[in-house]
Parts: C-alpha cells; structure tokens; sequence
C-alpha cells in the first residue's frame, strides 16, 4: 500500500540510472578511441597482438560488450621495446664486470658460480629478450676475456672443455654458431673486438683464427692497433651504434677506426678513469652494464656513444601503457 507518487520516484530514478550508465558507455566509448588512435599514431598497432581487458566493476555494473585494446609487442618486437639504459654492477665486489660476462644482441654469458645478484641484473633486463647463461670457459670464470662473439656466433679457445662446450650449444639459440679454436692468444677477448659485422684483431693473430673468426661471426676482419695496444679487445668496445676506445688514441687513428668500423667512435674511460675498456663494461644494441664505479659522466658518455638513449619515447609508451592496463584491471 505505497502512495501513488512512490512508483512515480522510483520510476524516475531507475530512468536516471540509466541515463547515467548510458552517459559511461559513451565516455568509456570515446576514452577506447582516444587509445586506439594514440597507439596506431605510435605505429605499435600494426606490429602489436590485441590483448581485451574488461572495466571494472561498479556500482552501475558491468559491461561485458566493452572492453578495452592494448598492444603488446609480438616477441621479434621486444628488442625495440625493451627499456634502453645504461646500468652499474659489481662482480663480487669487483668492477671489471667485462672480465665475468658477455653480451651480445641474441645472448649473454655470466660467469658461473658468481653472486646471484650479479645475475639477477643482467637476468632482471635481458632474461624477456635474450637467453642469459651461467658459462665457464676452461674451469674459469673470466668469460668475457676468454671467448668473442656477436649474434651470430661464439668462438672459445681450445681448452674449453667438451662439457662445458656442449653446455654453450644446448643453451645458446640455434642459429648461433659455436666454435673451439686452437690459438696461441687464447685470451681470444683481449686479442679480438667485434660488432655484428665487424672485428679488428691482434695483429698477430694465427691466419687460422681470423678466417674462423669471419666465419662464424659473420663478420670482415682487420688487424688493428688501438692507440698502438695491440690488444684491441682490451682497449675498445663496440657495438652495431657506435664504439668506445682508449682514452689516449690520437684523433686521426680515432678517424680512421670510424670510417673503417662505420660506426661513431669516442675515446673514454669506465669504473673512474679505467682505460681497460673491455674489462669493465659489456654492451649491445640497446642496453650496456658498467663498473659499479663508473661515474656519471661516463656513463652518459656510454648512453650517448652507444646510442642507448635514443629509444627514450618508447620508454614513455611503455610507461604509460602500464599505467592504463592498471587502471582499467
């Protein structure tokens, strides 16, 4: 026995409810759009796989014919989307983090045994893109002095033992070829500096080496000195963007390196003033690793040389990104 004007307000209000419920389909409708053009503006639509994340629920419901679009890079997409940086690390309180690891754009090594902090950096930032590998090379821990690679391939010295070879084969990519080579300077990381398509060598390294070396690497191969080392593995780092080299090169041997790697080249230091180069950093295409004591001028001189900063608006897109998916869950 409800007065006349009850069902009269109540009718109003389920009227009103609805009106607002329609008014949040169409601010979610138009805030959907607003995405779909941001992302296909950044061009991630068209390389990207479609994930479906509903709103969430509410005190006018929920609305299953709705859902929100997100791009998430297929897997051969993740290296541009990976977070582009210049990090620091120690190796058991030790800075020549170079001597303990090897990076290259399809795989990293780190030294076996070693602190699992240590791993967790390089596991924290490339373990999504790239395989990273506990590896001892002749029952050592120095890996990154011991072997060269790019890529393509790996080239460890001869007293690399069958296990630890079959270990490399069974936990590289299999596009990565894998070769054991019997050399005199079998410190063959001291003695050989390479991109993905160049290496300058010892410039007395056997003639053996240096076709297995172009062979399995991919790569042209030239024997150089660097500010008259000859340990050029030691002295430079290089990457397919650009390279670091002894401090005191002379400008001409610097301009001559450059137009024979195609790449910038900059002389500099690591972990304070260190001119073993090799030794105490490790770097690819979009992130490197240096010395825990490495200043900050040296680094931004690695992120600027090596380009690494260069993808810093995908950073952003990422970033923001993450903060939808969040919101909207």
């Amino acid at each position: 026995c409800f007065p006349p004007f009850f069902f009269t307000s109540m009718h109003r209000g389920i009227q009103l409810l609805s009106c607002i419920r329609l008014f949040y389909s169409f601010v979610l409708f138009l805030f959907l759009l607003w995405v779909c053009i941001f992302f296909r503006v950044l061009n991630l639509c068209s390389t990207c796989d479609l994930v479906f994340a509903h709103p969430p629920v509410s005190l006018l419901g929920s609305f299953p014919c709705v859902a929100v679009v997100f791009a998430v890079p297929h897997e051969d997409q993740q290296i541009q989307l990976a977070t582009i940086m210049a990090l620091r690390a120690q190796f058991e309180n030790n800075d020549d983090i170079g001597v303990f690891s090897k990076l290259t754009n399809s795989y990293c090594l780190v030294a076996i045994g070693g602190s699992e902090a240590f791993y967790s950096v390089f596991e924290s930032e490339l373990a999504d893109v790239i395989p990273v590998v506990h590896a001892s090379i002749a029952g050592c821990r120095i890996i990154g002095r011991l072997s060269v690679g790019n890529k393509n391939g790996l080239v460890v010295p001869n007293s690399t033992t069958d296990v630890e070879l079959q270990h490399l084969r069974n936990s590289l990519p299999d596009a990565v070829k894998i070769h054991r080579v019997e050399e005199r300077l079998s410190a063959l990381g001291n003695v050989i500096a390479c991109n993905d398509y160049v290496a300058l060598v010892h410039p007395d390294i056997d003639k053996e080496t240096e076709e297995i070396v172009a062979d399995t690497l991919g790569v042209e191969v030239y024997r150089q000195t660097v500010a008259n080392n000859v340990l050029v593995g030691a002295y430079s780092v290089l990457s397919n963007q650009g390279g670091l080299v002894h401090p005191k090169t002379p400008s001409q041997d610097l301009d001559e390196l450059a137009s024979l790697l195609q790449i910038p080249l900059v002389a500099g230091t690591v972990n304070r003033g260190c001119e073993v180069l090799a030794a105490g950093m490790v770097v690819n295409d979009w992130c490197a690793f240096c010395g825990m004591t490495t200043t900050s001028t040296e680094l931004s001189v690695v992120e600027s040389v090596f380009k690494l900063n260069e993808a810093q608006p995908t950073n952003v897109t990422n970033n923001l990104r993450a903060s939808l998916i969040e919101a909207m869950s």
